[in-house]
């Protein structure tokens, strides 16, 4: 057996270990040359690519990953529509209003918005095959995740890749990355953000607190894969029903 086949059906078990991931791994194509693995296919979620990557990397031998992953649209878009939904949720979102937005249409990027005092931030936003990608300059990481975040919410996106820049530049923490996950859950509707408790720890990020749905309970969990930089989220919510009068019932 020659070492690419071994890393191949390793990195295949380790796939299938996964939980999230499971049977899917095997519609997954892989190749292996020279120490880089290149992973492709489509996942069900978020979490299921992330934790992907994660498990192969942590494999002997693999030493870079090619990543063409993507994750199946909530709704089948063209990229045209995919475009003009990230951008209009970019436009609405009030804490990027003093950034430049671009959007590439064909060859070339189309200025949508420029503020009048500092045009050099800005956002680019162009979608190949459902893929978004985001290029430019922000000043501050927790912005890079919220536009990061807001692209993951159109639901024809099939991947986000975030190569927001942040300048000035700015060292990153646990501390900024549950600072952005309270933030997105706070501005998910269909989320009570009030009703959850956050922490972060070596970018694994922690729920706790109490919720009337296991929608609601789920659909926090996925807010928090979609922000960049989490590797992992325990969920410990506790799903416990409302009733007529607004209290939480007891358990």
């Amino acid at each position: 057996m020659t070492e690419r086949t071994e890393i191949l059906e390793a990195v295949r078990r380790a796939l299938v270990s996964v939980p999230r991931i499971g049977p899917a791994a095997h519609r997954l194509t892989m190749d292996y040359a020279k120490g880089a693995l290149t992973l492709a296919g489509e996942l069900d979620s978020v979490a299921a690519k992330k934790l992907a990557l994660e498990a192969a990397a942590a494999l002997q031998g693999v030493d870079g990953i090619v990543d063409r992953l993507r994750v199946a649209p909530a709704q089948p878009m063209g990229d045209k529509e995919v475009r003009d939904l990230v951008c209009d949720a970019l436009l609405q979102e009030p804490a990027l209003t003093e950034l430049t937005l671009r959007e590439r249409i064909k060859n070339e990027f189309v200025t949508i918005r420029e503020p009048v005092r500092d045009p050099h931030r800005e956002i680019r936003v162009s979608v190949t095959d459902g893929v978004v990608t985001l290029d430019g300059e922000v000043p501050g990481i927790g912005l890079k995740r919220l536009a990061g975040v807001l692209a993951w919410w159109v639901p024809g996106s099939r991947d986000v890749v975030n190569g927001l820049g942040v300048m000035p530049p700015e060292a990153d923490s646990d501390d900024e990355i549950a600072d952005a996950v309270r933030l997105v859950l706070e501005k998910d509707p269909f989320v009570n953000a009030g009703q959850i408790r956050i922490g972060a720890r070596n970018a694994i990020v922690r729920l706790e607190g109490l919720v009337p749905t296991e929608s609601e309970k789920d659909m926090a969990e996925n807010d928090c894969w979609y922000v960049f930089g989490v590797d992992g989220v325990e969920n410990r919510i506790e799903v416990h029903p409302v009733i007529s009068t607004g209290q939480q019932a007891s358990s």
